[in-house]
């Protein structure tokens, strides 16, 4: 008798657990699963075998290529008009994505681009706006350079060129203010198959995506006629996200 009963409570107790048991699976299964983390698109980077640099999405369903100088004022002026804006309504949102393609147009321009990728792709952007946004203060010492400064920069050597060139324009303080080394700065000045590079990707960008002047755009891959500003631009890009 008392075996009888004990076997009953033992199995009313095992009836109970395991209703328990369901009920709690039931009610973790309910459970909306968290919601996935949001990217941060303008902390994407990644450098193209293009030697150029893609910010944002790259699966945006809209795609902007740059074509810059650094030399340029009109590529100055359009970073300091559009970059926060395309940041907030264009990159932010995962629907569009940014390419910076180096345009070269003279040793100046050179210098700085070597300068611009120097490092690992996410500094990028940040070394590009600095050049871009303080462009008004380094090319003013062109202005004024001595016979000396000029033989330097017709030195037979690249590093030697690169390096007189930074030098006498204070190319070197602006990267230090970035967190970059002298031995670093300098490494960066003296890569000429990088330089080589640029100027071919320069020579292609006139043969195949008619460029010849900066800024200037492909949306989508198709070349924008007539469009150098940021003014120009905007309207386009919108036209696309809608």
């Amino acid at each position: 008798m008392r075996k009888m009963i004990k076997t009953r409570l033992f199995r009313t107790l095992g009836l109970l657990l395991a209703a328990l048991c369901g009920a709690a699976l039931l009610t973790a299964a309910s459970k909306p699963a968290p919601p996935a983390a949001k990217v941060n698109w303008n902390t994407v980077v990644a450098r193209t075998p293009l030697d150029s640099h893609l910010l944002g999405n790259p699966a945006a369903a809209v795609k902007l290529v740059e074509y810059i100088s650094y030399t340029c004022p009109h590529c100055a002026h359009f970073e300091q008009e559009s970059d926060a804006q395309l940041r907030i309504g264009f990159i932010s949102s995962g629907k569009g994505s940014i390419e910076v393609r180096s345009f070269v147009r003279d040793p100046v321009d050179l210098t700085v681009a070597l300068l611009t990728h120097c490092g690992p792709p996410a500094k990028f952007f940040a070394n590009h706006s600095t050049f871009l946004r303080h462009q008004m203060t380094w090319m003013a010492p062109l202005a004024r350079l001595t016979d000396g400064q000029k033989a330097r920069w017709s030195n037979n050597d690249f590093a030697a060129r690169t390096r007189a060139i930074a030098s006498d324009l204070g190319f070197y303080s602006l990267m230090e203010a970035r967190g970059y080394g002298r031995p670093e700065i300098d490494r960066c000045l003296a890569d000429k198959a990088l330089a080589e590079r640029l100027a071919q990707r320069t020579k292609e960008a006139g043969e195949k995506d008619f460029v010849n002047g900066t800024p200037s755009f492909l949306l989508d891959g198709v070349p924008l006629s007539g469009t150098y500003s940021w003014a120009a631009l905007k309207p386009q890009i919108e036209a696309r996200l809608r």
